[in-house]
Parts: structure tokens; C-alpha cells; sequence
């Protein structure tokens, strides 16, 4: 937004000219409409501030195409699947899988562990950051900074990881990318196109990242998981999202995660 409209007077603000810009940015449609609403905010508090008259947004009158729709539909994994994927991966890929599906993190949340954030002792880990293109970030919300319970099985796997990797210091990024000698983890896109390769050998034609925390909430689900349990496991703040019902007790919540973890570690 910076480099484009950094000089450009709130007042001056056009519908049309910020539609086309819009339009020509090579980004996806819900990034766009992002920005659009990033604009819009900024127009109301300078008629909040009393920087411009008070009246409508122009900003308002913006159409992004697509930025309210799903453009694709979730794909949640079968346990077979996701076996038949992890038998097409090579590490750390196959390992980063499994501790994205079995804890349910986003993307952003996986890359941007550290080994400092497990707790060996204790069977946890914390979630605290996030890495989004190669930039460290706080986790998408405050409900999603949290500590959270490993299975034991799922611990031997990072412990195994562990014992492979090159990069195993306590500040060293737990899937740290050899090409950038351990400064920064592996990119988002390499990740994305190792698991989207699997898929394909697979046989299934497209799949994301943030699928497999779809699959997560979906194998809660599969597992009667009551719904406080898998708020609480999701780490969502909003209640509309998973319906709250209070905070659960840590046991629950550990239990529910060993049967994720059986379903994704023992084939069936």
C-alpha cells in the first residue's frame, strides 16, 4: 500500500483507481479484498479524526471479485490418505505433516517453531509466533498463543527429527532450512509444493496446508470429541467458530490429541 498510495491525500482517494490497482496486484482475491478493508479503515478514522468531512466511504463502493467466496473447497484427509502422502515424503517434509496434523497449527505456526518451544519433560509445546514469507509475526490471534500437549508417540517423532537434523540448538528453528544455513526456517512454498506432490502421487488432485487443520478438526470430530475439547484444541477465540463452552481441563484436552495422534502415527 506503502509505495503506491503513501502520498496520495485520504481526500484524493478514488474508487476506480483503487479497483484497477487492486486488480493488477498478483495476489489472491481474499489478500485483496484484506487490503481493501485495510483502506476502508483508514478513510473512516480520518473522518473520525476529522481529517476529511464526514460521509460515505469511497472505499465502500470497491468490488474485489471473489473475496468474500471460497474459491476452493476444503479437502479433508482420510487416515489412508494421509498415510499414502507420508509414504511420498521426504524429510523434514514428512515430519513437518505430522506435527501440523496431529497439533492442528496453522502453517505460519509450524514454520516458526523453535526447539527451545518443547518441553521434553513435560510432553508439550509452545505456540507463541508465527513466520508468514520469511517474517516472524505474533500468532494470528491472542487465543492462539498457547502451551500445548504432545502424545508421547508424536514426541519420539521430533525426537527422531531431532537426532537427523544439522540445526538441533535451543534457538535453532526446529525445521530449519539448510539453503539458508539454519538463519530462517524452511519457506512456506517448499513446504506447499512437497506436500502438493505427494498429492498428486496420492491421487488427489489438490490440497493446501491449511487443509490439514481442517483435517485436525475434522478427526476431533470423527473421534466424538466434545466441542469445549476441540475449541479449546483449535485455539479459537471467536465462539461462533466452534461454539464455547469454557476452558477444559488439560487431561481432556490431552486425551483427545493421543487419539488424533494414534489415528495419524499407527497405520490402521
Amino acid at each position: 500500500m506503502l509505495p503506491h498510495w503513501g502520498e496520495t491525500p485520504v481526500v484524493d482517494l478514488q474508487p476506480r483507481a483503487i479497483q484497477l490497482w487492486l486488480e493488477s496486484l498478483p495476489l489472491a482475491s481474499k489478500t485483496r479484498g484484506h487490503i481493501k478493508g485495510l483502506l476502508g479503515c483508514l478513510v473512516n478514522y480520518a473522518m473520525w479524526a476529522g481529517m476529511i468531512p464526514v460521509g460515505n466511504n469511497p472505499i465502500a463502493l470497491v468490488r474485489v471479485k471473489g473475496a468474500s467466496k471460497r474459491t476452493r473447497k476444503r479437502h479433508n484427509l482420510s487416515v489412508e490418505e494421509f498415510h499414502k502422502m507420508l509414504s511420498h515424503l521426504d524429510e523434514p517434509s514428512r515430519t513437518m505433516m505430522q506435527i501440523q496434523l496431529c497439533l492442528g497449527l496453522r502453517v505460519s505456526e509450524l514454520l516458526a517453531l523453535r526447539w527451545k518451544d518443547v518441553d521434553w519433560m513435560g510432553a508439550t509445546v509452545n505456540v507463541e509466533r508465527g513466520m508468514v514469507m520469511q517474517h516472524l509475526d505474533s500468532v494470528k490471534t491472542e487465543g492462539s498463543s498457547k502451551i500445548i500437549e504432545i502424545d508421547a508417540e508424536l514426541l519420539r517423532v521430533l525426537q527422531a527429527w531431532k537426532q537427523l537434523t544439522e540445526f538441533d540448538g535451543p534457538e535453532d528453528w526446529i525445521f530449519a532450512s539448510p539453503v539458508q544455513l539454519g538463519r530462517l526456517p524452511i519457506s512456506y512454498t517448499a513446504y506447499k509444493t512437497a506436500l502438493q506432490a505427494a498429492a498428486v502421487a496420492t491421487g488427489i488432485s489438490r490440497i493446501g496446508t491449511h487443509d490439514l487443520r481442517h483435517t485436525y478438526r475434522s478427526w476431533l470430530g470423527a473421534e466424538k470429541t466434545d466441542l469445549a475439547v476441540q475449541k479449546a484444541l483449535m485455539r479459537h477465540t471467536d465462539v461462533r467458530t466452534t461454539l464455547s463452552y469454557g476452558e477444559t481441563a488439560s487431561d481432556e484436552m490431552r486425551a483427545a490429541n493421543s487419539k488424533i495422534a494414534r489415528r495419524a502415527l499407527i497405520p490402521e
